[in-house]
């Protein structure tokens, strides 16, 4: 892909992100398909029915999505099964994918540089804060520009 195509793809899928982004929710302690199951006043038996699984299994499946081990497929079955649809994605914390990698940058060049000054200093040829801070935001911008791959090393 072209360094071009891959930055529109990243601003089209911040794009799609973005209603995601303030949402600061936290799972019910029973998860969210018992509290929606019990909320609808839906049965265990009810629900297991409605999905094609016994009760037992049905239960099996609320306790694994607690336990965060339910798979994807699992949790889609349950959700249409209630009248409800999954809604999945990954999130970056603290902004867009483009804030995420001007970040990542940062600790990896900041990383650099300071392995950089430690050695420079022990050759007595140490440089001031401000050209450290100089030489870190030239080498956080030429990693942005490079290969994407040097930046998760």
């Amino acid at each position: 892909m072209t360094d071009q195509h891959t930055r529109l793809r990243r601003m089209q899928l911040d794009d799609a992100l973005r209603p995601f982004r303030s949402a600061k929710m936290t799972s019910p302690r029973s998860g969210w398909v018992r509290a929606i199951r019990e909320a609808l006043g839906m049965s265990p038996a009810q629900l297991a029915a409605r999905v094609g699984v016994s009760r037992q299994v049905a239960q099996r499946f609320e306790k694994a999505e607690v336990q965060r081990h339910i798979t994807l497929d699992s949790l889609d079955r349950l959700a249409r099964a209630m009248g409800c649809r999954l809604v999945y994605a990954l999130v970056p914390d603290g902004g867009s994918l483009e804030d995420l990698r001007r970040r990542r940058a940062d600790e990896v060049a900041r990383e650099l540089v300071k392995h950089a000054d430690h050695s420079m200093k022990l050759e007595a040829q140490g440089v001031s804060e401000s050209e450290r801070e100089r030489q870190r935001k030239l080498l956080a911008e030429d990693l942005l520009q490079g290969s994407p791959r040097k930046l998760w090393k």
